[in-house]
């Protein structure tokens, strides 16, 4: 059965070699491609940006009391 694809957009940016060459010893390791590991960084680095966002928010609208 064919896999269902999801929607997406190509990218193309450059990376250090070493960061490169990590990105590929850790997809080798663990199993799974370059896309699902940057997909999976870069979400997890948003997500915990937007989460300290949050809360650099709430204490300043705290300090407006």
């Amino acid at each position: 059965m064919a896999r269902l694809k999801k929607d997406n957009t190509p990218t193309s940016f450059r990376l250090a070699t070493d960061v490169y060459e990590r990105l590929e010893r850790f997809c080798e390791e663990s199993g799974q491609s370059k896309t699902v590991a940057v997909e999976r960084a870069i979400t997890m680095y948003i997500d915990d940006y937007e989460a300290k966002m949050k809360i650099i928010e709430k204490g300043k609208s705290n300090q407006d009391k």
